[in-house]
């Protein structure tokens, strides 16, 4: 239960040390996420709902949608788990919210990692295209999903064109990877994207929170991820003091789908980095 009475959702998969994850979206239940390629297998994955997504409450304050409330939601999780410490993923745009609650709440944390995080904060240019053009020209599906990003980009909202510019976000594209991207699409509650961005999250004042952070970080970012893009990953990792930067070959902005071995392999890493020591 969030502090304003709102009942947050979540499930727990496999095993282990937790691992709380917040998805990204904006506006997507967690369900997306599946096992993260089967990091369950030795990870307790706390897959969390966000506000007015999957099973979790729509808020009676559409105002509570924004980024560094999420954040405050997760420190209610944290209490409601029972944690001193804990573990945090964040995905896209998941990544926001958990950065905006390692800022609130950096002694809550032993490691944080970001997940092809969103580009929103950064500054850095969209290169969608431009890395499309990079790796994706061969592709049989490449030629329609360009027009349908220019349309979009263009502001055009005839119907069916976000679908036709998803190959691009993948990276390559097959009937599993298309049935992911439905499936995920169906999860979205506009409200929740809508109201997500925050413009009281200031990227400096962050940036200057951030830097004293004990927490043991991460940056995974893949090479074809046109939509994190090639920029930011290097911006974020030199918010986090020491964090590590990890780059996956061929990886899209759903990269355990691609590559689960190798995105596992890349999360795993980043876990494994000695945890902060509480002083005497």
């Amino acid at each position: 239960m969030a502090a304003d009475g709102t009942r947050i959702a979540y499930r727990s998969v496999g095993t282990g040390r937790p691992l709380v994850c917040h998805p990204g979206g904006p506006g997507r239940s967690a369900d997306y996420l599946g096992d993260l390629g089967g990091l369950a297998a030795d990870r307790r994955l706390v897959l969390v709902d966000p506000r007015g997504t999957g099973g979790s409450q729509t808020p009676v304050d559409p105002g509570t949608y924004r980024c560094s409330r999420l954040a405050e939601d997760l420190e209610a999780l944290r209490l409601h788990l029972g944690l001193e410490r804990f573990d945090l993923l964040g995905h896209s745009a998941g990544a926001n919210v958990a950065l905006a609650y390692a800022a609130a709440y950096p002694s809550r944390l032993d490691h944080l990692v970001l997940l092809t995080p969103s580009r929103r904060l950064t500054g850095a240019p969209d290169d969608l295209l431009t890395v499309a053009a990079r790796y994706m020209t061969g592709e049989p599906w490449y030629p329609d999903a360009v027009r349908a990003a220019a349309a979009l980009d263009a502001g055009d909202t005839a119907p069916g064109l976000e679908e036709r510019m998803e190959p691009l976000l993948y990276g390559r594209w097959d009937p599993t990877l298309a049935a992911h991207a439905a499936r995920g699409a169906a999860t979205v509650n506009p409200a929740a994207r809508d109201g997500f961005h925050d413009p009281g999250l200031d990227p400096d004042a962050l940036r200057r929170a951030l830097a004293a952070l004990p927490a043991r970080s991460a940056v995974i970012a893949g090479e074809r991820d046109g939509v994190t893009g090639p920029v930011a990953p290097g911006v974020l990792a030199s918010w986090l003091p020491g964090a590590q930067l990890i780059w996956l070959p061929g990886g899209g902005h759903f990269p355990w789908l691609v590559d689960p071995a190798g995105t596992r392999e890349a999360i795993d890493a980043a876990l494994r980095t000695v945890a902060p020591v509480d002083p005497l």
